[in-house]
């Protein structure tokens, strides 16, 4: 299946926006009691008050809606971050901090932590679109968290793709047991130092330090 979830946020009305919301909701509370195979279309038809087939016109598939809630997630995080940003001075410890409690926040809901990761790891390139837009959403909480301003360098992006890509693969191998959370705080701490040895600054430019 090609089809791809739809209308695009900027489209939506009201009443499809408060419907999303119903059906993002639903997928949550389903992925929290019983993980990524408790969340089934019909079920979430059900629970969010929709019809099955208004649920596939916005989402064609369980990845596709597990991915969507993954997105929803870091939104809140993203929004929390504005309004409580991490207390560290040193922009790599900030960002650190920052991909720390989303791993906390993670930490409190497994079921549905794992459902998201695995819907992320299955999705093929009709979840493209979504996907990207998570991978778009967790460099913009890195650069944030680092304040960054301006127009990152590729080679600043490259860094902070790596932290995303770390930060994914530490939670895979936590939800897996093959990690414990301290492991997961020193590989994150770990490659968070790439962002100091980057040599650009927020804008691209030279730093000013010797390469």
């Amino acid at each position: 299946m090609t089809a791809r979830a739809k209308p695009p946020a900027a489209a939506r009305t009201a009443r499809q926006e408060e419907r999303r919301r119903r059906i993002l909701e639903a997928t949550e509370r389903l992925a929290r009691r019983g993980g990524f195979d408790a969340v089934q279309m019909r079920e979430v038809a059900e629970l969010s008050e929709v019809a099955l087939g208004t649920l596939y016109r916005y989402f064609p598939s369980k990845v596709h809606l597990l991915v969507a809630t993954m997105h929803a997630q870091l939104e809140q995080l993203h929004t929390a971050l504005h309004r409580h940003p991490p207390a560290a001075q040193d922009p790599p410890a900030r960002v650190a901090e920052t991909l720390m409690r989303a791993f906390r926040q993670l930490q409190r809901e497994p079921l549905l932590a794992d459902a998201m990761v695995r819907a992320l790891n299955f999705g093929d390139r009709s979840v493209c679109g979504e996907v990207d837009a998570v991978s778009e959403l967790t460099t913009a909480i890195v650069l944030d968290a680092m304040g960054a301003t301006g127009e990152p360098s590729p080679r600043r992006l490259s860094a902070v793709r790596v932290v995303g890509h770390t930060w994914h693969s530490a939670l895979v191998s936590w939800l897996s047991g093959r990690a414990s959370i301290a492991q997961v705080t020193e590989d994150v701490e770990t490659v968070c130092t790439l962002l100091a040895a980057d040599g650009t600054d927020s804008a691209g430019g030279a730093s000013g330090a010797p390469g």
